[in-house]
């Protein structure tokens, strides 16, 4: 559909696209920044649109990524995804990671860095669990082991064995240590790391009790 251009519009729902009409007859829309070089009575060939609908692919899948990455860091694999699921062709894929990745924006060591950290402050977990998140979201093996190195391990089982000490206290002795070992292994915690920390934990609530039962005995008796 080559032709002269007759008209330059801003769409009406995005004031950050614009409408090119060739000779009267609408071609394409686009992206402002692409639509910023062109003018009112510039001749377009062919292959002069095509270039501008495959530039216009890239902008629109940048921007997306841009929207992803505004809520959250994102590993490049979770990026590449949600392109293709916009039916995004491979080389639009390829272009908008090279430049999301050239700007400091996709890094997957960093990334892993940031998913570590932020389960390690809300959500602890252990390593097993740690590494299949990871791979999930596209890690390699090589920078997953590297992220993991910085992880400390028996913090987080402690974090996550004082919250289910504190989430069964009500419960009989009897089945305590089976809840609690329970939850730290559906946290990924290998039993290894588990069961030396619950006998502690258990111990250490043993004597509290112990200690409550002979407070109130001698409140009891001075009474």
């Amino acid at each position: 559909m080559a032709g002269t251009i007759t008209s330059l519009q801003v769409q009406k729902h995005n004031r950050d696209r614009v409408n090119i009409y060739v000779d009267g007859v609408f071609a394409v829309g686009t992206a402002v920044i692409l639509a910023a070089g062109l003018k009112v009575g510039q001749y377009l060939s062919d292959a002069d649109l095509a270039r501008l609908k495959d530039r216009d692919n890239v902008e629109q899948a940048h921007e997306a990524a841009l929207n992803l990455l505004s809520y959250r860091p994102r590993s490049e694999s979770e990026i590449r995804r949600a392109l293709q699921k916009r039916d995004a062709p491979d080389e639009v894929v390829d272009v908008v990671v090279e430049r999301l990745t050239s700007a400091g924006l996709l890094n997957d060591l960093e990334f892993a860095r940031y998913w570590i950290e932020n389960r390690s402050q809300f959500r602890p977990r252990g390593l097993r669990a740690l590494q299949y998140e990871l791979r999930e979201k596209g890690i390699s093996e090589a920078v997953a082991a590297q992220a993991l190195a910085q992880v400390n391990e028996q913090t987080a089982a402690r974090k996550v064995a004082a919250d289910a000490m504190h989430r069964f206290r009500r419960t009989p002795p009897a089945d305590l240590r089976r809840k609690v070992i329970t939850y730290m292994a559906r946290r990924g915690f290998s039993y290894e790391t588990i069961a030396p920390l619950v006998e502690e934990m258990l111990e250490m609530g043993s004597v509290q009790r112990e200690n409550l039962a002979d407070i109130e005995s001698e409140e009891k008796d001075n009474g």
